[in-house]
């Protein structure tokens, strides 16, 4: 008996790849870098730094183009050789050294550079949460006898290779700080105001054949200020 010869089905093209969004498209290297990646990696720089891994001038190097990266995959690369960065383990939380409750994640970060070069920040200004300071054969000075501080607690982070940074308080407020020279100066005069309401100032940081410097400025006070505007406003 024959069988009969069953017409042979054409084959079904395949099927379109499923579109992807550009959000989805984006990988992870190219994700924009935030203030916080930034910082994360300057600390794996000093570490390695304090470590003896990097020396002062590959330090200043990557610590400049930290903080011109714009994505992370412009990071990944500065800190790929060092251990910190190969060890996988996701940074926790960082320590909270005061019970002043957590900073702000989404506040404004200030970046002063200096690198053969001055930065200076003084007069009526807005002070934000964070504060970065980097000197390289430069100065950098920052003045907050006239500021504005729209919260209680600030943190300056203060690099200074060759270089200097002079912060520069009023005498009623909180100064705090913890830092390390190496062949340099590392000096913050410790205040304790009076006030339990009065801002704090935290400067942490290392001096490397340069100095950092924070001290209250003798005559110069937040209620100043106060008094001055409320003069102004004619309170």
């Amino acid at each position: 008996m024959d069988l009969e010869k069953q017409p042979q089905q054409p084959a079904r093209p395949p099927a379109p790849p499923a579109q992807v969004s550009p959000a989805e498209a984006v990988p992870g290297d190219s994700l924009r870098a935030s203030d916080a990646d930034r910082d994360r990696i300057a600390d794996i720089l000093r570490e390695a730094m304090a470590e003896g891994r990097l020396t002062a001038d590959e330090h200043a190097e990557r610590v400049d183009l930290v903080y011109r990266a714009k994505t992370v995959g412009e990071l990944q690369p500065l800190v790929r050789d060092l251990p910190a960065a190969s060890s996988g383990a996701a940074p926790g939380p960082a320590s909270q050294p005061y019970a002043y409750g957590p900073e702000p994640q989404d506040g404004p970060t200030d970046n002063l550079v200096a690198i053969f070069s001055s930065a200076t920040r003084k007069g009526r200004w807005r002070v934000g949460p964070r504060t970065n300071a980097f000197s390289l054969f430069g100065s950098v000075e920052i003045d907050l006898t006239e500021a504005l501080f729209s919260q209680r607690l600030t943190v300056i982070n203060a690099t200074a290779i060759f270089g200097s940074v002079e912060i520069r308080v009023p005498e009623n407020i909180t100064l705090r700080g913890s830092g390390t020279g190496v062949l340099g100066d590392f000096d913050v005069r410790t205040l304790e105001s009076m006030d339990p309401e009065a801002p704090v100032v935290v400067v942490n940081g290392y001096a490397v054949l340069g100095s950092v410097e924070a001290k209250p400025k003798r005559g110069k006070f937040v209620t100043d200020l106060q008094r001055r505007l409320r003069k102004h406003l004619g309170h």
